[in-house]
């Protein structure tokens, strides 16, 4: 098989990696757009309005992949940040409780 190419695994792997990164794209655009919906409401309003469903459910996805890897999360330092759209910014690390030793 190596004469005529990539293997079929090869191929499927690329493919995935190329999807993922146009789904990861296309989320952040997604979660700009819903954040600069609420800051609109805000200005208009002057109350932030809630963080809507659909980034909850996205980064809380996320949330639980880096819980599930043993990670000691400051939620609140987390959905802050995604309220701002800023949870991309930062490494997992940042998002890390300190440990008070």
């Amino acid at each position: 098989m190596g004469l005529f190419g990539k293997s079929k695994e090869e191929k499927i792997a690329e493919f995935k990696e190329k999807q993922s990164m146009l789904n990861g794209k296309e989320l952040k655009k997604l979660l700009k757009i819903f954040k600069e919906n609420r800051d609109e409401i805000e200005k208009r309003t002057g109350k932030r309005p809630e963080i809507d469903d659909t980034t909850k459910l996205f980064m809380q996805k996320v949330l639980n992949v880096w819980l599930s890897e043993g990670k000691d999360i400051d939620d609140e330092k987390f959905w802050n940040a995604v309220d701002y759209n800023k949870q991309f910014d930062y490494p997992v690390e940042y998002y890390e409780r300190r440990s008070r030793n």
